[in-house]
């Protein structure tokens, strides 16, 4: 299948070789499509230091952005992130940064696009199904492909007191930003298609802007490089089942769950386990108080922050992957557990819950704080005491985590493209 010919304007306002989360998810995305066909990428100016000193990459548009909004940005960093982070209003008060965005790619690009230069308009950042993207209205005979886009997921209902920690209290204003940015609704109306990430945004959407099915795919925007997928797992060394955590320690995450399940483990299975807990953030304190309030000090460590490298070595030595975030998009952690061949316990609610089979783990409904912790504490019983389970769901996990390596995401991609323009044409 030739596709060298096939050119793409690719938007990634947020795409970065060296930022954590959607940046870097965002990038990956980009790099492996860039392979096969033509790509023009689109990005922010934030992005140039990185993509000049860490990558080979030639055909880079960066888009600036004015004095006003540079000081505007650094207000709003300082009080929206001031101790943790109000994600609801972050996101609300910095779509002017966004929108000046929006609003230079369509003036530059707009020209370039009618004269029919590209095949495929790709906007790919922001991942949030909240921003439009003013270049759908120059795309009357170029495809236009969004996403994948992810979110809009609610908490559970019986995790309200998590919701509140999270400022979710706030989530209004997403809701009240899709009548009122201009363009919201047309991007989606007048897109060719829509990758979307997870099946409860997939459903959202089709709802919300009464789209046909065939307008929309499941398409799960994390993936997993191919370091994890070529590491070995190391066996464990005999005397402990290591269990293992990564992500930031914030309310929604639950490690506070983990450690909670541990503490009612028969003393016998707790006798033969270990848990770390990689990742830093605002509830470590708390965390670290609940250890040693359940006098556990000699079964949990804290690892703090680490680097990737560091990272996939406690993958390795690790057996159990306990993950139970009430609230989680794309769960990054999760494939990466997976490649490495670890059994995941995690909650039954958003895209984490759909990387998971019967075959590679388990999902517990986040019903309420108490049940999760219950279930969690049967399931971490049941892997450490039934080793050929443990083996059975790790080759499993590998095999499953297969199809996400960000190779084989790239080539769904372009075979989207392929079906646009055919479409189109």
């Amino acid at each position: 299948m030739k596709t060298e010919k096939i050119k793409v304007l690719m938007i990634v306002e947020q795409c970065n070789p060296t930022f954590p989360s959607v940046p870097f998810v965002a990038y990956n995305l980009f790099k492996e499509v860039d392979k096969l066909v033509d790509v023009t990428l689109v990005t922010h100016e934030r992005n140039r230091q990185a993509f000049e000193t860490k990558t080979n990459h030639k055909k880079v548009v960066y888009i600036s952005q004015g004095d006003l909004n540079t000081a505007y940005y650094k207000f709003v960093e300082g009080f929206a992130t001031k101790g943790r982070i109000n994600w609801p209003l972050y996101h609300t008060l910095t779509y002017p940064i966004y929108g000046e965005f929006n609003n230079k790619v369509y003036k530059q690009f707009k020209p370039e696009i009618l004269r029919g230069d590209y095949d495929v308009v790709h906007a790919l950042t922001p991942m949030m199904p909240r921003y439009p993207y003013k270049v759908v209205k120059a795309c009357r005979k170029t495809p236009f492909l969004l996403g994948p886009v992810n979110g809009g997921l609610p908490f559970p209902t019986g995790f309200q007191e998590t919701a509140k920690q999270e400022s979710a209290n706030l989530n209004f204003l997403r809701t009240l930003g899709r009548s009122l940015i201009p363009g919201y609704v047309e991007t989606y109306k007048k897109a060719d298609k829509i990758l979307v990430g997870s099946t409860y945004t997939l459903q959202m959407l089709n709802k919300l802007f009464a789209l046909s099915d065939n307008k929309t795919e499941l398409f799960y925007e994390n993936g997993i490089a191919s370091d994890f997928l070529n590491n070995a797992k190391n066996t464990s060394n005999g005397s402990k089942v290591n269990l293992l955590f990564v992500g930031r320690l914030v309310p929604y995450k639950c490690a506070d769950i983990v450690i909670e399940a541990i503490s009612k483990l028969d003393q016998e299975v707790q006798d033969k386990i270990s848990l770390t807990i990689v990742g830093d953030g605002s509830e470590r304190g708390n965390l670290e108080q609940q250890v040693r309030d359940n006098n556990l000090s000699e079964v949990v460590r804290f690892a703090g922050w680490v680097n990737q490298q560091e990272t996939l070595e406690y993958y390795s030595k690790s057996d159990i992957f306990c993950f139970p975030s009430i609230r989680e998009f794309g769960g990054a952690v999760v494939l990466e557990a997976m490649a490495c061949g670890l059994p995941c316990i995690v909650a039954n609610n958003g895209g984490i819950a759909e990387y998971v089979t019967e075959e590679t783990g388990f999902k517990i409904d986040p019903i309420s704080k108490e049940y999760l912790a219950q279930e969690l504490t049967e399931k971490i019983k049941l892997l450490v005491k039934d080793e050929q389970l443990r083996k059975n769901m790790s080759l499993k996990a590998v095999e499953r985590v297969q199809e996400f390596e960000w190779s084989q995401k790239a080539k769904k991609i372009v075979e989207v493209y392929q079906e646009l323009i055919k479409a189109k044409s």
